[in-house]
């Protein structure tokens, strides 16, 4: 019979296996260059040869007024994606995330129980708390857009208003899976419950755990602002190395699964680029 492997070693691989595919978006964002309407003070900012040539007719506005119509029309497209597949469209990436996403579900049984009774990632649980981890993402595109404001900067007024128009989109996904899905968290089988059954059971105190709310909006946020400043080669490795830093805080606070937050990252960054950005 084969030894058993040593929870310790599984939970890592499973963890890594997030990693690899929240770094996978990464380098799949650096595939266009970035868009800055030519002649606003963001687009001076950057190196105008680069900027003004990446100027795109396929992108869309947003402002405080618009932000409304664009959310419902986003959530439109988000719905009724499945006539798309019923079209024989994204055949090939949808199927590629729900095999990750079951294939992370099969180690979920043997990540969890490490993180239930590691103390190794305290004082990172402690730098990276929930509240903490949440604010981030609504701080962020706030300031964003103060600073554009103080500096009249119209392009990053509309990252900032991007930014939160995803987050609003992607959070309502959330929410309605979260509710069919009905999961327990690592933290609520804690000593009593099979962690190979852990869906579509009563809703624990803090809310239902497929996929990770936090990831979702992290990278949502992330991603808006990876494309749009990706000129700065810095900026998006910042962005998802944050996003990728609170995702595995979501995993050590025995808050998620690996596949929560694996899904949420996917979910979060489609989301952003495809329907938000539309693939600016």
């Amino acid at each position: 019979m084969a030894p058993a492997i040593p929870l310790r070693v599984v939970c890592l691989r499973a963890c890594a296996l997030v990693c690899i595919a929240v770094s996978s978006l990464v380098l799949h964002a650096q595939d266009n260059p970035p868009i800055s309407p030519a002649g606003t003070p963001a687009a001076k900012q950057f190196d105008s040869s680069s900027e003004s040539s990446s100027a795109s007719s396929h992108s869309r506005d947003v402002s405080l007024n618009l932000l409304p119509r664009n959310f419902l029309r986003d959530q439109q497209n988000i719905w009724f994606f499945p006539s798309q597949l019923a079209q024989g469209r994204y055949w090939s990436p949808t199927v590629t995330v729900v095999s990750a996403t079951v294939a992370l579900l099969s180690t979920d049984t043997y990540a969890a129980p490490y993180f239930n009774h590691t103390k190794v990632f305290s004082d990172f649980n402690g730098a990276f708390g929930s509240n903490v981890t949440g604010a981030e993402t609504i701080v962020i595109p706030t300031v964003l857009y103060a600073i554009g404001l103080q500096r009249r900067d119209s392009y990053m007024q509309q990252t900032a208003l991007f930014a939160g128009e995803t987050v609003a989109d992607s959070e309502v996904l959330r929410a309605v899976l979260n509710t069919v899905t009905a999961r327990w968290r690592p933290q609520d089988i804690y000593r009593q419950r099979n962690y190979a059954d852990t869906f579509f059971h009563s809703a624990s105190d803090v809310g239902s755990s497929f996929p990770s709310g936090h990831m979702i909006a992290a990278i949502s946020v992330a991603t808006v602002i990876a494309r749009r400043y990706r000129n700065h080669h810095w900026v998006p490795w910042v962005a998802y190395g944050l996003a990728g830093t609170i995702g595995f805080s979501r995993i050590s606070l025995r808050a998620h699964f690996p596949s929560d937050v694996f899904l949420g990252a996917v979910l979060g960054y489609a989301i952003a680029r495809y329907d938000v950005l539309q693939n600016q």
